[in-house]
């Protein structure tokens, strides 16, 4: 089986998707987005052909076309067979889990990573807000760590590749001191990337990037 997926580089919902197609060893290409200067993904083509919501990754497997980040992986780990939650409890705790991440982990930390490396003249109160909220979302998940070495347990679940969407990109665009503040997140991100095929954003995504401003 083979895959699309409408991605570009700079985008940690993108790299989700890249990143379980990956580890998992599937087949797969990718099709840049030019998301910044052109914003295609907005016009009545893009949303007619590829996703209502106007976004990117859409994943394209055969006819099927699929948006966000967390059904994309939900529907990798059911056709591939990998990284999927195993019974009841544990599909509900990775559902949990990314949920969170979507709405105060990966939410807050792309917001505070944009503002910071591309927003024009950003409210510097509202950068402040953010990287609280980024704050204490890494609190939750630093804790959850602890007795741990994966959001759910022994083993990398889909829950953890949802929430590694932004935590391999340079942490000059995220400045957070992971090492001394989070270290349980720190260690985290090291197994994650000793998981066989594991490429960091910008050597997988495909397309030119947009480095930050200054």
């Amino acid at each position: 089986m083979s895959f699309t997926l409408h991605a570009f580089p700079e985008s940690g919902g993108c790299y989700k998707a890249a990143l379980m197609l990956t580890v998992s060893g599937a087949d797969w290409r990718g099709v840049w987005v030019d998301y910044f200067a052109k914003a295609e993904v907005r016009t009545p083509e893009w949303k007619a052909k590829h996703s209502v919501m106007g976004e990117v990754p859409v994943l394209e497997d055969g006819a099927l076309r699929l948006s966000q980040s967390g059904v994309i992986l939900h529907h990798l780990a059911e056709r591939l067979g990998t990284f999927a939650p195993e019974g009841a409890e544990e599909k509900r705790e990775a559902l949990r889990w990314i949920l969170f991440d979507n709405h105060k982990f990966t939410s807050y930390l792309a917001t505070w990573r944009f503002l910071l490396g591309w927003a024009e003249n950003p409210d510097p109160a509202v950068v402040a807000f953010f990287r609280a909220r980024v704050e204490g979302a890494f609190r939750v998940a630093e804790a959850q760590l602890e007795d741990r070495p994966f959001i759910l347990g022994a083993r990398p679940t889909i829950a953890d590749l949802s929430m590694h969407g932004y935590l391999h990109y340079p942490e000059s665009e995220w400045p957070l001191d992971l090492a001394t503040r989070f270290p349980n997140i720190a260690a985290w991100i090291t197994r994650v990337r000793a998981l066989p095929g594991w490429k960091a954003p910008y050597d997988l995504l495909p397309g030119p990037r947009t480095p930050p401003r200054g």
